[in-house]
């Protein structure tokens, strides 16, 4: 699986304005109405919020992965939120998170949903991927960098 095949220049959004996990969460879900991804705005806003509940998707380094499951999603959809000046998530090293990858899936296909956060996982691994994608000025450009590394 490839990151890249679930996003767009329409779900990337460049300079989040959001101060907060909470006011971050809806905007990417915006996003994904926009998109036609999700059709039921809040159960899944209900989806995230019930996964972070359980433990905070701020894995460190400036980035966060809030993920969730629900049977009103048809199929996995991603967005990804590029903050400039830092949002306050409740992180794992209590630092602000700049990179948001959120991912929604169907309730009853947990492969795909796996597989994207795996994909996320390995190119957070790559040497200065973060760092670019911080960088980046606008959704292609943070797209571009995603399919040079895919």
């Amino acid at each position: 699986m490839k990151l890249i095949d679930l996003l767009d220049e329409g779900l990337v959004k460049v300079g989040v304005e959001a101060e907060d996990k909470e006011e971050v969460f809806a905007e990417m879900i915006e996003l994904l109405v926009r998109a036609g991804r999700i059709e039921d705005r809040d159960r899944a806003l209900n989806a995230i919020l019930a996964r972070e509940k359980m433990a905070t998707t701020g894995i460190g380094s400036g980035v966060a992965v809030p993920h969730g499951k629900e049977h009103s999603i048809k199929s996995l959809a991603a967005a990804l939120a590029i903050s400039k000046k830092g949002i306050e998530y409740d992180a794992t090293d209590s630092e602000p998170v700049y990179l948001v990858f959120l991912v929604l899936a169907e309730a009853n296909n947990p492969g795909p949903h796996v597989q994207c956060l795996g994909e996320i996982a390995r190119l957070l691994q790559i040497p200065g991927l973060n760092e670019r994608l911080r960088n980046a000025k606008a959704a292609r450009e943070a797209l571009d960098i995603i399919r040079a590394e895919e």
